[in-house]
């Protein structure tokens, strides 16, 4: 008897195909693949503006230190984490308060690196797109 099933060329051509289409595919959706990363650095900010309403409602004032607000940063991919970001407190005071996240990759290859800050108003605001 025999069963019917696909030669060894056939696959082939299949997988060439497929391969080819995922070519041309490919640069249409890195746009889409940095937009899907930098929902992170959006979270955080949200987070860290959070943290810092907080500590002004408690202490009046807002902090310059992350670690004063209870924020861990997450491992950034460099160290074996998950993160595209590294989050910094950039100015600080009584009245207002600026974070930023800036990506430690890449996204697109185009040398140019995503950048997010917050301010006391608390929108995400993309300073540097990639």
């Amino acid at each position: 008897m025999k069963t019917p099933a696909f030669n060894l060329q056939e696959v082939l051509i299949v997988l060439c195909i497929i391969g080819i289409l995922l070519l041309l595919a490919l640069p249409n959706l890195m746009p889409l693949i940095g937009k899907t990363k930098s929902y992170e650095a959006q979270i955080q900010l949200k987070y860290i503006y959070n943290a810092q309403t907080m500590n002004r409602y408690m202490y009046s004032r807002f902090s310059n230190d992350l670690n004063e607000i209870d924020f861990e940063a997450p491992k950034t991919v460099k160290e074996n984490g998950s993160s595209n970001y590294m989050y910094e407190v950039l100015e600080a005071n009584n009245a207002s308060f600026k974070a930023r996240a800036t990506a430690i990759t890449d996204f697109d290859g185009d040398g140019i690196f995503n950048v997010w800050e917050v301010d006391e108003n608390g929108n995400p605001k993309q300073i540097t797109k990639d």
